[in-house]
């Protein structure tokens, strides 16, 4: 049956220690950087920004456009008025008529002047008659085709064009833009630093949080037992006859507190470990053991003088790079808001399709013509308009500048207060040092003289709690060492991996 137990045990330790994940630093900063969503966001930010500079870049280059329509109309464009195509449909006959009279005007004068005789002026009329109506038919006929042939036929248009257009001079809203693009890239880079940097902060800060509360834990785990074993020697000197009742609950009262405080740390682990778990982007409820929970020297891998140079701090700083960016881009917007005021020249090139083809009497064929020109654009007046724009963008520009002064300054005495705070956190510790010890042989004193009987059991309860106290102030102290350095990096703009 023992056989059995041992084997089913040996089966069961590999699946259990496999569903535990151990985790170091460097994998959950790992973790934490691919999986972070603002550090994504900023690094499709950088995309965005990179794929905004190469369109800029596209505005130096001759762009070409494609047209075309189709148009239907109820009415087609006339060359000629209705009077005018009146008097062509009846040429024939008014120039009868016209022609007719004359004629008759001519026999009439030949007649009364002896030229002719009257019975050959009127054979003439006769002939005269015959000839008319032929010669109205005709004249209207022409006069017809002439109207005819004025005819645009303009009811269906068609159209289709290419245009070139060459920007030359555009005030220089083109470089401007270009620069502002440039900028606007440095910008998202250091956005993304700058996350990074949070991202790594925060990682750290939880991870050396659990590993304290860890060393808390087994504190709390050691205390318990030494109450534990105090409770079991008064209960043995209450059954001897040399310790009171009294005592015994002293104890009690002592060993349920040390109970109470070690759930309170497990509850604390449990949840620091829930935080860590959400910044490296695993489930909350996972499994995992810290690399450094268990050593007893995690904290002193670290030590670091404060070397504060200031002036190295504001060039590292992102913060401070995305303040220069911004004070930089807004220089560059008033260059394009002075830029919408100067002459601009442009280029253009094209070739215009048409049907009907306006260039050979409106054809019902296509037809095209080539075109260049030039193009200038020159502001005259706009009531100051101009002016006020660019004073309120120049005003703009130096509420940037104030705002990175001021970021600087504060920069300058987060610099100094997280120096001080290492300074401090490095006392802190040596002092928490010497208090371990002396309460560690006051401990031991304490256990020597109750175990002689000349201490009484509030004695040793009372070194006993020193002990978790100066154990415990060890732990604030090694773990406020570590973040105040940690701290100290980040604010002098230094990488934190």
């Amino acid at each position: 049956m023992k056989n059995v137990a041992a084997i089913f045990l040996l089966i069961c330790a590999p699946a259990t220690a496999a569903a535990q994940q151990v985790l170091s630093l460097d994998s959950c900063r790992a973790m934490a950087l691919r999986n972070n969503k603002q550090i994504n966001i900023a690094r499709l930010k950088k995309d965005v920004a990179q794929n905004t500079r190469k369109a800029a870049r596209t505005k130096y280059l001759p762009h070409v456009d494609v047209l075309g329509g189709y148009e239907f109309m109820s009415k087609e464009i006339s060359l000629l008025n209705n009077e005018q195509k009146g008097v062509l449909g009846n040429l024939g006959t008014t120039t009868a008529g016209q022609l007719g009279n004359t004629v008759s005007s001519a026999i009439t004068d030949m007649v009364s002047q002896g030229v002719i005789t009257p019975q050959t002026a009127e054979a003439l009329g006769n002939i005269a008659n015959k000839i008319m109506p032929g010669l109205e038919n005709a004249g209207n006929a022409i006069g017809k085709s002439i109207s005819d042939a004025f005819r645009t036929d303009t009811r269906n248009i068609f159209t289709a064009s290419v245009m070139v257009r060459q920007p030359i001079f555009m005030g220089g809203s083109i470089v401007a833009a270009n620069k502002i693009a440039d900028i606007s890239e440095q910008l998202a880079e250091n956005d993304i630093t700058s996350k990074t940097q949070n991202t790594i902060y925060d990682i750290d800060n939880a991870y050396w949080t659990v590993v304290s509360l860890k060393h808390k834990e087994k504190l709390a785990n050691s205390y318990l037992n030494l109450v534990k074993k105090l409770s079991g020697d008064v209960e043995k000197m209450i059954r001897e006859g040399v310790a009171t009742r009294a005592d015994g609950l002293k104890v009690d009262v002592k060993l349920n507190e040390a109970e109470m405080q070690l759930l309170e740390v497990e509850n604390g682990v449990s949840l620091a470990k829930m935080l860590l778990c959400q910044l490296c982007g695993m489930p909350i409820s996972k499994d995992i053991r810290l690399e450094d929970e268990d050593k007893e020297d995690a904290f002193s891998k670290v030590e670091m003088t404060p070397l504060v140079d200031t002036d190295a701090a504001k060039e590292n700083r992102a913060e401070l790079k995305m303040l220069q960016n911004a004070v930089d881009i807004s220089k560059q917007t008033t260059n394009i808001i002075r830029a919408a005021y100067l002459p601009q020249i442009a280029l253009t090139a094209g070739y215009l399709v048409t049907n009907p083809n306006l260039y050979n009497g409106f054809e019902k064929k296509f037809s095209g013509v080539w075109n260049v020109g030039v193009i200038m654009r020159i502001p005259v007046w706009n009531w100051f308009e101009s002016s006020y724009k660019i004073r309120a963008s120049k005003t703009a520009t130096t509420i940037a500048m104030l705002e990175l002064d001021e970021a600087r300054e504060k920069v300058e005495l987060q610099v100094n207060q997280s120096s001080f705070k290492v300074s401090e956190a490095n006392k802190r510790l040596n002092m928490a040092n010497k208090n371990t010890e002396r309460a560690d042989e006051n401990l031991r004193c304490a256990n020597l003289g109750f175990k002689e009987g000349v201490m009484d059991v509030t004695d040793v309860m009372t070194a006993q709690t020193a002990w978790l106290q100066a154990r415990s102030q060890k732990i604030d102290a090694e773990i406020d060492v570590k973040l105040s350095q940690l701290n100290l990096k980040k604010v002098l703009g230094e990488s934190l991996y």
